[in-house]
Order: structure tokens, then C-alpha cells, then sequence
């Protein structure tokens, strides 16, 4: 396993980070501890959760996630101060099931409170390592599928300092280690930055954003800062809602996969240029003798600005797959050949 520094703290971490969001969903409990035990067997130190998982988000459903990595930790407790354990608070939300009373979700000082003392319960811990907001307050849809900023403007946003004050108050509780961002854009992720500085609060150490060969947005703006900054990206969807392993090609929908179960929920992918792009991908890989899964993860854990690569899997075949992808080399020849498609299809996928 590889391991890099989790922003500029002293935390180490793997640089194929667990997801977990289909636990509780498309894997059950025992699946999942059989998930955990492999990948923290294999050097994997780094857990990525969300008080929204599993997902598809619904109200049955919400928390399972986190209860069952909870219940792991139950099960094995001198492994908890070796694992790096990620969570998530929900953005502004128009649902009304994830908080009490029918409340909508907001990123204030109440609502940030009452979401890390309900994590850690359910996770069994009195403390998260990165506490992550998990999409922003003010009006823009990092999920949209375009890479197009249209702006609204809205009277009703909880500001960044605000939120980030808020997070600052639960490291000093001790409930919170480090502070990360996701579904962020360059504007936002400054923000964080200069109300750090400016207010002396605690400063983000990682952004989690949607990154791989068919999603390349975050190199134009963000990866400077993430180098610069030292706010390493932890990059999710490194196989692009699994087309990026190749078992959607020419139509293929194989029973019980992400797609064929949930499909509305994972439109981002669904483009014909992006099938297009994903056809070539797959002949690199095949020129190569590469397994796609594993080029495509490898591609996203080499780049400098990335800290780690967020995998998810159903089957514990896909997990080993995954994780084995740290053992392969993409040289230079395949490195500029994958530009070179890139080139083609410019973020096909964004």
C-alpha cells in the first residue's frame, strides 16, 4: 500500500481510501465487515462515511452505513486509532427525513452539532479524524452533470465563515480532528482558505470532489490550489459509477449492479460521447494487458494533487481488484496516449 499526508497534519493515509455508501443497501453487514477486514488487512487506513449513506439517500436507509462501520469498531476496538475515519455533514437540502422535527438541512452552528453527535453514536466513537462538509449551502448543484457555473442569487445561505467556525468549535470539543470540503468549486475552496486565515479558524486539510478519466473538471482551477495549498483531493468516482470497469459496455446491464438498480440517481455518466471516450479507455487498457478498473484508479492516485482515490465495491472480487490497482505501473508512453483521448473527448462526463 501507498501512503501520503492528509493535508499538513501528521495523519497518514492510504491512498485507496474505503467507501462505504452502499452498505446498508446493495451490501449488508456482513458483506461490509468482510470489506473492512480485507482492505484493512491489505494496509487500507482510510474509511470514507456520511450521516446521508447509504445511497441512494432515503429515510430508511439513512445511517445504516455509519451503524454497521460502527458495529465494526465494536467488534474490533484496538483497530479504531488505526483507522482514519472520514464522515460527512449533510449540505442545504430540501428533504426533510435527515433531521429532527422536519427541519431542512443547513450548515449551521445547531444542525452541525446535532449531525456529529448522531455520527458518533451511530459510529461507536468519540471522535472522526476529517469531518467533511458534504456539498455547500449556497445555491449550486455540484451534481448537475455540466461544467457551465450559472449563478443564483439568494438571500437565504449560511456563509462559509459560519460553517467554518462551526467546525472549528468541534475540533476544540475534541469530537473532530481535521476539517475537509467536497463538491466544492475553486471560489468556495478559497473561501475556506481566507476565513482560516483572516479569523484564525481551523483550516481544510483535504476537498473531496468527483474525479476520473471521464471527469477531469478539477484540474482546471482546483488542482493548483490543492498543490499550492496543500488540500489534497480525495477523489470519489474513480470509475465513474462503474463504467470505467467496462461491465456497461454495448448495453450491458448486469443484474444487481449500481446502475441497472438506480439508474435516475446516476445520470452523470450516462452520455453517448462518454460511451465513446470509455471504448477507447478500454483498447488502452487491453493494448497494455490492464484491467480498465485498475488503470483508471491508478491513473487518479499518480496525479500530484491527489492525496486519495475513494473506492467502492459490491462484491468482494471488485474490492481485491481495486485495491491490487497500487501494484501496477501506467508508463509514460500509456500516460500520453490517455491524454491523447482526453484530448478527443474533452470531460465528456463532468
Amino acid at each position: 500500500m501507498n501512503y501520503k499526508k492528509l493535508g499538513k497534519t501528521d495523519l497518514e493515509v492510504s491512498t485507496i481510501c474505503l467507501g462505504t455508501m452502499t452498505w446498508g443497501e446493495q451490501n449488508t453487514k456482513k458483506e461490509a465487515f468482510e470489506q473492512m477486514d480485507y482492505a484493512f488487512d491489505k494496509g487500507v487506513n482510510f474509511f470514507d462515511t456520511a450521516e446521508a449513506y447509504s445511497v441512494p439517500m432515503r429515510k430508511e436507509t439513512r445511517g445504516l452505513t455509519n451503524q454497521i462501520i460502527g458495529e465494526w469498531f465494536l467488534k474490533n476496538k484496538t483497530k479504531r486509532n488505526k483507522v482514519v475515519l472520514a464522515d460527512k455533514v449533510a449540505g442545504k437540502a430540501s428533504f426533510s427525513w435527515m433531521r429532527p422535527g422536519g427541519e431542512k438541512c443547513r450548515l449551521n452552528k445547531k444542525q452541525i452539532e446535532f449531525a456529529i453527535n448522531r455520527s458518533l453514536k451511530d459510529l461507536k466513537t468519540d471522535y472522526v479524524d476529517l469531518y467533511q462538509v458534504h456539498w455547500p449551502d449556497r445555491p449550486y448543484n455540484p451534481f448537475a452533470g455540466k461544467l457551465e457555473y450559472e449563478h443564483k442569487v439568494s438571500n437565504d445561505i449560511v456563509e462559509i465563515d459560519e460553517t467554518l467556525d462551526a467546525l472549528s468549535n468541534l475540533i476544540k470539543s475534541g469530537k473532530v480532528r481535521h476539517v475537509g470540503i467536497s463538491n466544492e468549486t475553486p471560489w468556495g475552496t478559497n473561501e475556506y482558505l481566507k476565513y482560516s486565515n483572516e479569523k484564525e479558524l481551523e483550516r481544510i486539510v483535504s476537498i473531496q470532489n468527483a474525479y476520473n478519466l471521464l471527469n477531469r473538471s478539477f484540474e482546471v482551477g482546483l488542482a493548483e490550489i490543492s498543490i499550492r495549498e496543500s488540500v489534497g483531493l480525495l477523489a470519489y468516482s474513480p470509475l465513474a459509477s462503474g463504467y470505467l470497469s467496462g461491465k456497461y459496455r454495448d448495453g450491458a446491464l448486469p443484474k444487481k449492479s449500481r446502475i441497472s438498480l438506480f439508474s435516475s440517481y446516476f445520470p452523470r455518466y450516462q452520455t453517448l460521447i462518454g460511451q465513446k471516450a470509455i471504448e477507447e479507455y478500454w483498447n488502452l487498457s487491453k493494448e497494455y494487458n490492464l484491467i480498465l478498473a485498475q488503470m483508471s484508479i491508478k491513473f487518479c492516485e499518480i496525479q500530484n494533487f491527489v492525496t486519495s482515490v475513494i473506492i467502492g465495491a459490491t462484491t468482494m472480487e471488485q474490492l481485491k481488484t481495486n485495491i491490487d490497482s497500487v501494484e501496477i505501473k501506467l508508463d509514460k508512453e500509456l500516460l500520453k496516449k490517455i491524454s491523447e483521448v482526453q484530448k478527443r473527448y474533452p470531460n465528456p462526463c463532468p
